[in-house]
């Protein structure tokens, strides 16, 4: 393995100090990068310039700048000023968009780098517009392409005035009016930039028979990219007082849905770690169906009906077929087949190996799947979303199914690698199937054995509260028999499993808090117990979903200003594009896990929601 300083390709500053939220940022940490995408891909953006990770042409596509996860080898497109500080000394998104607006202060004037993607018509495109503020600024520009994960190195050559790296299947194309020169197989470039100048880059992928470049007008291209992403804004029905919050996790919800089929990725990266420097790391450019009912309550009460139904439609497709070999996860467009394996070459963001591509959890059996997907789809079927007769026959398939399976052990909602357990969320979510079922019957007309399932739910339920109740310590436990606790057993109230103000439910709150929380956030479970399920070495951070969960049981129970409480520090996590990690860690005080995460903005948006109607529960009405 190679020696690596701290960050991808940087070494560590002093730690600087965010006055408005009490956190550390140091450049060269997750939370440093910011998002661009088209809807179909992402890129993260760091504060020094450097575009260190892109998979093209689609989220799950093999990333031809991978520095992310090694070091400049691996490829990397940076573009700064000249000399001294690489850093940005201001950045934003413009508006209520996907256009990043970073700037940079020098000796001889200001200049700004203006990054986006414009929902794709065609070819994937990286646009890079240099902006002149103020004076005279000298820039650099230094273009690695690195395909396969930043393992092949591609044939580079110039095709009229634009430049062109080829290998196998993959093609880059460069544009732009800087002439950057060839060597130790990298393309860069200085030039200047005035006050009122703009210089375009335009980078493009192609399939490699591809002959010739589709040419894009990058400032026709900047007009239509923010039209876009303001006319879709303005769709969103909240008006609270975290606005600013809600819409931007809005815009990375729709950022990380796949336009073509629907899916939503649960991040747009892989590998990074939940613990740094440990193995905790795993690829999230897949969909989950463990994120599918709070997408949809979070789409549907924020205003998008179209994206909801979109989402519902790729879930149907994606399980459709015989319910004992339904998974756990997809691809972007339904794929089963999501092998994991190991991409040796690469340290690692901050030396945290393996980097996994794939995901060997989707051969995992996880029971509470079963009622995720009965849950969504009565959840649309609830809010107007049509469907055909053929779903209800799915989801009849998959409770009559069901009948058979919900007393199996499985490996529960967190893909635990140790020996299967009887979770209680996992038993909890069977329950919820079977009472959607039920709940299909009597709402909505639909024909099935009702008092077979009634009965079998209240066969369930009973199970459920003798097995996984401790009584001594009023609080459910994480699996039949155990002593550990689950944030997940938050949900019980919120799925109408049991009401919130149910003694059991208040001690499981309590206990949660007692146990799972650190720092101030909350924990998935203990890693650190003898009997806890992980099985894994090592540690990681606080799973901040399960710190949104928290606030919205504390709302739920009538504890207003302690959800307001909780709430409000986690907004103050995000970094100042307003990103969050999946985890938090508060040792290092700094964003964990894959970035940006799906599943902790949603669970943002739907205690936003929540706060405002100051009620919680919402999904289980």
């Amino acid at each position: 393995m190679r020696d690596l300083p701290c960050g991808p390709g940087h070494s560590r500053p002093p730690r600087e100090r965010d006055d408005v939220s009490g956190v550390s940022r140091v450049s060269g940490w997750i939370e440093d990068y910011a998002m661009i995408g088209d809807m179909q891909t992402a890129v993260l953006v760091g504060r020094d310039g450097s575009i260190d990770w892109a998979c093209l042409p689609d989220f799950d596509s093999a990333a031809c700048f991978a520095a992310l996860l090694g070091d400049d080898q691996n490829g990397r497109w940076s573009l700064h000023p000249t000399g001294g500080q690489n850093k940005a000394d201001r950045r934003r998104y413009r508006g209520h968009t996907l256009i990043l607006e970073q700037e940079w202060d020098t000796d001889t004037g200001t200049v700004r780098i203006i990054d986006f993607m414009p929902p794709r018509g065609g070819a994937p495109h990286i646009v890079r517009l240099v902006e002149g503020l103020r004076g005279t600024v000298e820039m650099t520009t230094s273009l690695r392409i690195r395909f396969d994960y930043g393992n092949v190195v591609p044939w580079v050559h110039r095709a009229g005035t634009e430049l062109v790296a080829i290998a196998g299947p993959d093609a880059v194309w460069l544009s732009g009016p800087v002439n950057l020169k060839g060597h130790n197989f990298t393309h860069d470039a200085t030039f200047t930039v005035s006050e009122g100048q703009r210089v375009p880059f335009v980078l493009t992928w192609h399939p490699s028979q591809v002959e010739e470049s589709d040419h894009l007008d990058a400032e026709k291209a900047l007009s239509r990219t923010e039209r876009f992403w303001e006319s879709w804004v303005g769709q969103c029905t909240y008006e609270g007082p975290y606005r600013e919050a809600v819409v931007r996790s809005l815009i990375v919800l729709k950022a990380l849905t796949y336009r073509p089929t629907g899916g939503i990725v649960a991040a747009p990266t892989t590998s990074l770690p939940e613990e740094i420097g440990g193995v905790r790391n795993w690829d999230y450019r897949y969909c989950w169906l463990r994120d599918a009912t709070i997408a949809l309550e979070a789409l549907i009460r924020s205003g998008y009906k179209d994206e909801a139904q979109a989402w519902r439609e790729w879930l149907v497709r994606a399980v459709a077929g015989e319910p004992q070999l339904m998974q756990i996860m997809y691809g972007i467009r339904g794929e089963r087949r999501l092998t994991e394996w190991e991409a040796d070459w690469l340290p690692g963001y901050e030396n945290s190996s393996p980097v996994r591509i794939g995901n060997a959890a989707v051969g995992q059996y996880q029971l509470d799947v079963y009622g995720e997907v009965m849950d969504v789809l009565h959840l649309a079927r609830r809010s107007g979303i049509r469907g055909g007769d053929h779903v209800w026959g799915l989801q009849r398939s998959l409770v009559n199914y069901l009948e058979w399976c919900w007393d199996e052990p499985d490996e529960g909602l967190w893909e635990v690698r140790g020996p299967r357990q009887h979770f209680v969320h996992s038993k909890v979510m069977a329950w919820v199937a079977t009472d959607r079922a039920v709940r299909s019957i009597e709402e909505f007309g639909k024909e099935g054995p009702i008092e077979r399932w009634k009965a079998l739910r209240d066969t369930i339920h009973t199970e459920v509260c003798e097995y996984g109740y401790d009584p001594q310590r009023n609080t459910f436990t994480q699996y039949y028999g155990s002593k550990e606790l689950d944030a997940a057993l938050l949900l019980i109230p919120e799925v109408g499993f049991l009401p919130y103000d149910d003694p059991r439910v208040i001690g499981t709150i309590e206990a949660v808090r007692k146990d799972l929380m650190v720092d101030g956030f909350v924990l998935r479970y203990r890693t650190d117990s003898e009997t806890s399920a992980d099985q894994l070495p090592g540690d990681e951070g606080a799973f901040l979903a399960c710190s949104f969960w928290l606030a919205n049981a504390l709302l739920s129970i009538g504890r207003q200003e302690e959800a307001k409480d909780l709430f409000e520090r986690l907004l103050a996590l995000r970094n100042d594009v307003g990103l969050l990690a999946e985890e938090w860690d508060s040792k290092g005080n700094r964003q964990v896990g894959n970035f940006p995460q799906a599943f902790s903005h949603v669970p943002l948006v739907t205690t936003a929601l929540n706060l405002n109607d100051r009620q919680g529960g919402w999904r289980a009405e």
